[in-house]
């Protein structure tokens, strides 16, 4: 990739001071540069300048496969650059049965990020670390007879303190989350379980969450409450002050024959009122609006969230999981996944989540779990 030298880049940019305004435009493109024509709004002369770009990657393999990357724009190192202060955390890893899973919870336990109790069948287990190659040695290993049990015992683990999280193993989503939201488990708190994706894409300029795309499937409005109440309470811990929540409707009007709308506008009442705090709600919104100032400005729309949030809260689990999928598979987003809203945080992650998807995951939890020790869910 070219380099324009630093007198060369410094060049444009004379007579510039701080709190000058700039309108710039794309003028063409390659695959190294981007020709940006610069306006300054007080003067009608443009100036044109050349800006060197990341260079696009190849992708005229066609059918080959493009796995998903966390590391992408540096969010797994700024990540783990994060949470490198902090020690580990006791981690119950459920059912951890393939070379996926396991190899997952093994990357954690030397990246610093968890100490792993492996809850499993002890010989299933260890058949899959001699085939793999992987070291066992050193570890807690709690046998049980099979999958169903392993999420029995790792929820009465956590509910008992001895663990700070759990993480999904080989076993079904329903199944560990089952054993979480059972009465008997003591894992629930006073609000709803649900999930977050944490994304980040080169198309939008921060990373941002959606939810709920992998618990809940048709939210009522109390339900969406607590989505939002767990969501804003994440984006916090990974900095986000006072997060922008936008929620999704498929139109940024009330209309009374869409109950998403309805939900939408209550949802921002209620906030209103005091009874959702810490972030900054407005919907409805459509997708275009919640993510695009130019959108929102053409179609009218005043708002301290649309074109900037943090947060997209979708109206029910089929189309957060289809928006979230579209994001990481056509739009090359990285991705974590993570549960909120029991005593502890859950690694929830796909069997197609790539290693360093897994990775951050287990960094957010990381955060949360030392989170909860001064402030308990």
């Amino acid at each position: 990739m070219s380099q324009s030298s630093p007198e060369a880049m410094r060049e444009p940019f004379k007579g510039l001071a701080v709190g000058d305004s700039l309108h710039a435009t794309v003028a063409a493109r390659d695959a190294s540069t981007l020709t940006l024509r610069c306006v300054r709004e007080a003067q009608a002369q443009a100036q044109v300048f050349t800006t060197a770009s990341p260079q696009v990657a190849d992708l005229s393999s066609g059918g080959a496969e493009q796995p998903l990357d966390v590391a992408t724009h540096h969010g797994l190192i700024r990540l783990l650059a994060a949470v490198k202060e902090l020690p580990p955390v006791r981690m119950g890893v459920v059912h951890p049965c393939d070379a996926i899973s396991l190899s997952a919870a093994l990357d954690a336990h030397r990246l610093g990020l968890i100490e792993p109790v492996l809850i499993a069948p002890r010989a299933k287990l260890e058949g899959i670390a001699l085939a793999q190659g992987f070291e066992l040695q050193g570890l807690r290993i709690e046998d049980v007879p099979h999958s169903h049990a392993a999420a029995e015992h790792g929820a009465r683990l956590a509910a008992s303190g001895e663990l700070e999280g759990l993480m999904k193993g080989s076993l079904h989503t329903d199944e560990l989350m089952a054993a979480v939201v059972a009465g008997s488990a003591g894992l629930r708190t006073k609000r709803r379980v649900s999930h977050c994706f944490v994304l980040q894409t080169a198309s939008y300029p921060r990373p941002f969450i959606v939810t709920d795309a992998a618990i809940n499937l048709a939210p009522d409005l109390l339900q969406k409450a607590d989505i939002a109440r767990n969501a804003i309470e994440l984006a916090q811990v990974l900095g986000v002050a006072r997060p922008k929540l936008a929620i999704l409707a498929a139109v940024e009007t009330v209309n009374p024959s869409m109950p998403a709308t309805l939900d939408a506008a209550a949802l921002c009442k209620m906030a209103d009122r005091g009874q959702i705090t810490g972030g900054v709600l407005d919907g409805p919104l459509a997708f275009d609006n919640a993510v695009s100032i130019e959108a929102a400005r053409t179609k009218g729309i005043t708002s301290h969230v649309a074109g900037q949030a943090d947060i997209l809260l979708v109206p029910d689990l089929e189309s957060g999981n289809m928006l979230a999928k579209q994001l990481m598979y056509l739009g090359g987003a990285a991705s974590a996944g993570i549960v909120l809203g029991a005593k502890v945080p859950i690694v929830l992650t796909s069997r197609a989540d790539s290693r360093e998807s897994r990775i951050a995951s287990c960094a957010i939890a990381l955060l949360l779990a030392h989170h909860y020790r001064q402030a308990p869910p």
